[in-house]
């Protein structure tokens, strides 16, 4: 708070005292009384008036600059109400009343928008549960009656399977810690967990994928696989169209293990690079191709975020896309 704000809030004062001040002066001179007593008068009431301003000026900011480092110092602000500093300016103490009766609104309508998104995320976890139950059934009618119909039809149920896990995977991203242990996880099992599971969408795209992830990592075994399904499903669907391939290895750099899910597919133009973790963003690609939610990529940046993990895009157009993922290792365990 400056002087002029002060003073620019005070004018209506300023402007009864300069009236009264004018009134006192024409009385005094219209009874006769000597000048100079007149003016010591009015100076005196101009230095009286002076020092009540500042005093208050510096009270008013005093307040103002503890309300504001109590603001910062806070994780919850709209709990200010709660914290705001003793007062006993009337203004102030019905202020804070009201602000309170603001805040406890707030919080109520925080909790019941928090108890109605786990109402939620608990009924897709139990609907996802419900739902893997004929998607495992068809997947194993087609298994015993196998014919180029039931391949398609597998084919056509995986990519459900797909859809369902996202679902689930984005409902559970908030609360990542509650299902998640970190531990030496191996990167090449997990890899091969990956493709055997898209390996009919791998043969009928006719794509040849390669891997070699000799470095184990430290991270949550089910949620990397997870992440590591999506990278490979996007690079089924933006392959090209003959001799489409993709590696999957591991390097090392620094303290930390990189992860590479490198294709030779379609690419992403440049101007969009820079995009493709964003929630909804298709491209150029995703609206040609098949169709594309644009939320794979977003949730994969999601989730590494959670886990400590960053996650890198590296793409030329009509050359192919590097999805890179690194993962540091902490100086403990480099110790131990």
């Amino acid at each position: 708070m400056k002087m002029t704000e002060y003073l620019r809030d005070k004018i209506l004062l300023l402007v009864l005292h300069a009236g009264c001040m004018l009134l006192l002066a024409g009385f005094l001179h219209a009874t006769g009384y000597e000048t100079g007593y007149g003016m010591l008068i009015l100076l005196f009431w101009v230095l009286v008036l002076a020092v009540w301003l500042g005093y208050g000026y510096y009270n008013r900011k005093c307040y103002f600059q503890e309300l504001e480092t109590t603001l910062e110092k806070m994780d919850q602000r709209y709990l200010l109400g709660e914290l705001m500093p003793v007062s006993h300016r009337l203004e102030d103490q019905l202020y804070r009343e009201m602000i309170r009766i603001s805040n406890k609104s707030v919080i109520e309508r925080i909790r019941q928008i928090e108890d109605e998104q786990k109402e939620y995320r608990e009924y897709i976890e139990s609907w996802v549960h419900e739902v893997k139950a004929p998607i495992t059934s068809i997947d194993l009618m087609c298994e015993n009656h196998k014919d180029d119909v039931t391949r398609r039809i597998r084919l056509e149920n995986q990519k459900i399977e797909n859809y369902v896990d996202m679902a689930l995977y984005y409902a559970r991203s908030d609360e990542v810690y509650k299902d998640y242990v970190i531990r030496r996880t191996d990167l090449q099992e997990s890899a091969a967990v990956v493709l055997k599971r898209n390996k009919g969408y791998l043969i009928r795209s006719g794509i040849h994928a390669e891997v070699d992830c000799g470095d184990p990592a430290y991270t949550d075994e089910k949620w990397i696989t997870f992440i590591l399904n999506q990278l490979v499903l996007n690079s089924v669907k933006y392959r090209r169209e003959t001799g489409a391939r993709i590696w999957i290895y591991t390097e090392k750099y620094g303290d930390g293990v990189r992860l590479v899910v490198k294709d030779n597919g379609i690419g992403i133009r440049e101007e969009e690079l820079g995009r493709i973790f964003e929630k909804g963003f298709t491209g150029s690609n995703g609206r040609k191709r098949e169709r594309s939610t644009g939320m794979g990529l977003y949730l994969c940046e999601r989730l590494c975020r959670k886990l400590g993990i960053v996650i890198k895009a590296d793409s030329r157009e009509q050359e192919g896309t590097e999805m890179i993922l690194e993962f540091p290792v902490s100086r403990y365990l480099l110790k131990d």
